[in-house]
């Protein structure tokens, strides 16, 4: 948070760096650096509720054998850290406000690219539908990627296949077609 580079991105970049790094390193400073953005945002974040991921964290490090409970907690971190919204959706509303109907359409996707959880990305999705039925093939294209990922192996052409399958869904995704 203190790099003169970190300073100039916008709130929006910020706030998504912030979350990316508590989200891959779960730590009391990763955790007081998003409190701290959120302070300065005029956001309160209770930083209390997510302590105890970082107490089993440490627990599971201790542990060979942790690698299905370690997904599990990775999965309940998501969900925490979207409760925070990213930015973008507040960047849509203000454009769907002003009717400026492709801005909307286009923040709403930016923030769904910026969500962890599988329940936050569909839900984001589901809410589209009705303004932009695109997203319902964005939804079913997110949970064949999640299918995908579920059936995945660990070994590298597994992960390789997997990577791909997820960079077409995200290109996909931030292709905005307003007459869809």
């Amino acid at each position: 948070m203190k790099s003169e580079s970190f300073k100039k991105l916008p709130a929006k970049d910020q706030l998504s760096v912030l979350k990316e790094c508590l989200l891959n390193n779960p730590t009391t400073t990763n955790l007081q650096n998003l409190k701290e953005f959120g302070d300065k945002q005029g956001t309160n974040i209770d930083i209390e509720s997510y302590k105890p991921f970082l107490k089993k964290q440490l627990e599971l490090s201790r542990r060979k054998d942790a690698l299905a409970e370690d997904n599990e907690l990775f999965t309940a971190e998501a969900e925490w850290i979207d409760k925070i919204k990213p930015l973008e959706f507040e960047e849509a509303k203000l454009a769907k406000q002003e009717n400026r109907f492709e801005d909307y359409i286009l923040h709403s996707l930016e923030g769904v690219a910026r969500l962890y959880s599988d329940q936050a990305i569909l839900n984001e999705l589901e809410s589209l539908v009705q303004d932009y039925p695109k997203a319902k093939q964005l939804a079913q294209g997110y949970r064949d990627l999640m299918d995908l990922r579920d059936q995945s192996g660990a070994d590298e052409e597994s992960l390789k296949k997997l990577r791909t399958a997820k960079e077409a869904w995200e290109k996909d995704l931030l292709q905005v077609d307003v007459e869809s």
